[in-house]
């Protein structure tokens, strides 16, 4: 009986994750193709101006609502597997209140000291106009975490995948015709003041403003979400047996209990990118490097390689949240059998996605370049660089997010914070050295970020294995998705080549892209890295099934 139990859940929880990702992974093909259009306005200055300022409004997210899904998924979580729906929904009040006061503040500091900390801490001064445009969004931003936490504790992640769907819409849209707009208005302040650099500027600002638009559009459907389920949650505190009602101030006082490690953790993980281009920037500027040289160099870099890396890493970022609800209620039920199973599930189905992403990104660096980029050929054989040498880090981040998920959802705050921290300490001096000593320019960025990601893949690793006594076995896992991933770039490669000898850049890259799909499935299919059970656990896995069965490469 128990074990029938088990797997209804286990469905739910690959269920739900895979809801999230797909979703996630649409978000991001969204946000990946408005940003050709938009790369290709603003060019690589504007690109460096854009990227800038996005990862300063990503840093001051994680400050003050970043890890406020992730803390209200985990409490709420932890109230509602007591039965205690009343405590639970206490929790989410707490949580707004805390949003509403800390997305204020830190959106009005954002927007005061945005000429400060672009000008003196990145050394790049005309990010400052996207910066403040973004501002407002961090104060949105904080309503929505709270939201979308709150629906994940009852581990449903449909309006959180809903809402960024939406929420990407509305971007890709606003984005795209507000930076036109903006770019024009730019030129024509470019040529009153004699800087060229004042359209590629303005551009980002007014690139940004669509995230002010797509946050507020995706508030307004979640508050909508809320107040239609509100008869359901009324039922369920009716239901409430409990009589005893946690205070706000024991409330707030787990929550910044719970919430303090997972910022830390999270900030140390991804301050690094806006760490990297400050110190980039002002060795280069002490090389002699102009600021529209290493603007550019950092736009190819932040514009076309970390666009396309944060597709596949889309998986890793929403399975962890996924995740969490599912091992606090494993936890606290003390089934670690459990705990072992979704924790190698997920670890599976993540590499499943970025193996053979990383590999058929180096395969076809070039063609993809071109073919999402067309206007942007200066720099091209610098982007395929980059590309290509960046393609080990796509799994390394992968595994990365989702294991400091898992040790969060298992109740090791403090361990994603030291594995985090030790690593950044470590990427901060290898980058340095790399920088000074052997002049590897934006490699060196590539370098120390792939050494940052591995240290702190193995700590965590180390962490788990520790808590659950686990270990996670490695030929479904890392050796037979590498194969078919070996496979499948070099068939996308030699499609691409007989294809190319006819057909233009974009439909010989298509075709490759499409049977290197195609060669993969059929290598994981084939050689046993997928089983049917699994395959029948996704949504409309039975489907793929029939299609595979069809093909007669399954039973």
């Amino acid at each position: 009986m128990k074990e029938k139990n088990k797997k209804p859940n286990s469905k739910n929880f690959l269920v739900q994750g895979s809801i999230l990702a797909a979703a996630s992974i649409i978000a991001k093909i969204i946000g990946m193709i408005y940003r050709f259009p938009l790369s290709n306005t603003l060019g690589n200055e504007g690109n460096s101006y854009y990227s800038t300022a996005n990862e300063i409004y990503n840093i001051v997210l994680m400050i003050s609502s970043f890890s406020l899904p992730l803390a209200v998924s985990r409490l709420v979580s932890e109230r509602i597997h007591k039965g205690e729906y009343k405590n639970a929904h206490r929790v989410f009040l707490c949580a707004m209140r805390f949003a509403l006061a800390a997305g204020g503040v830190l959106a009005l500091l954002t927007y005061i000291f945005a000429g400060v900390i672009t000008k003196y801490v990145l050394s790049i001064e005309l990010a400052v106009h996207a910066l403040r445009v973004l501002a407002p969004a961090i104060f949105v931003f904080a309503i929505v975490g709270v939201f979308r936490g709150y629906f994940q504790g009852y581990s449903n992640m449909t309006p959180t995948a809903v809402s960024q769907v939406i929420e990407q819409i509305v971007n890709a849209i606003f984005t795209v015709v507000c930076a036109n707009i903006m770019y024009s208005y730019g030129m024509s302040l470019a040529k009153e003041n004699g800087n060229e650099l004042l359209a590629p500027a303005w551009g980002a600002a007014g690139g940004t403003f669509g995230t002010v638009v797509s946050v507020t559009v995706a508030m307004l459907f979640m508050m909508l979400i809320y107040t239609t389920q509100k008869p359901t949650l009324r039922k369920l505190a009716r239901r409430d047996p409990s009589s005893r009602l946690e205070s706000d101030r024991k409330i707030y006082r787990v929550m910044i209990l719970t919430i303090v490690p997972i910022v830390l953790s999270t900030l140390i993980y991804n301050i690094s990118n806006v760490a990297d281009q400050g110190v980039f920037n002002k060795v280069l500027r002490g090389q002699g490097y102009t600021e529209k040289q290493y603007a550019s160099i950092w736009g190819i870099y932040s514009g076309q390689f970390r666009v396309l890396m944060n597709v596949p890493l889309s998986l890793a970022s929403c399975l962890a949240p996924s995740v969490v609800p599912s091992l606090t209620a494993a936890m606290a039920n003390h089934d670690r059998a459990d705990a072992r199973r979704k924790i190698r599930t997920s670890v599976r189905f993540t590499m499943i996605i970025t193996i053979p992403s990383a590999i058929g990104i180096a395969a076809l660096a070039r063609p993809i370049l071109t073919m999402l980029y067309p206007n942007l050929e200066t720099g091209r054989p610098l982007a395929v660089g980059i590309m290509q040498t960046g393609a080990l880090l796509i799994i390394l981040y992968a595994f990365s997010t989702l294991t400091t998920g898992i040790l969060q959802g298992l109740g090791r705050l403090q361990a994603p914070l030291v594995n985090n921290g030790i690593a950044l300490l470590l990427h901060f001096i290898l980058l340095y050295i790399l920088l000074t000593v052997f002049n590897l320019n934006i490699y060196a960025v590539i370098w120390s970020n792939i050494f940052f990601a591995l240290i702190v893949s193995v700590l965590n690793a180390v962490a788990i294995a520790r808590c659950l006594h686990y270990h996670q076995e490695w030929l479904k896992s890392f050796v037979i998705p590498t194969v078919a991933s070996v496979i499948m770039g070099a068939a996308a490669y030699i499609v691409y080549s007989a294809f190319h000898l006819f057909a233009g850049n974009t439909l010989s890259t298509i075709f490759a892209i499409l049977a290197g799909v195609a060669a993969y499935g059929i290598g994981l299919v084939a050689f046993h890295g997928i089983s049917i059970e699994e395959l029948a656990m996704f949504p409309k896995g039975h489907l793929i099934i029939k299609l595979l069965r069809r093909m007669g490469l399954v039973r």
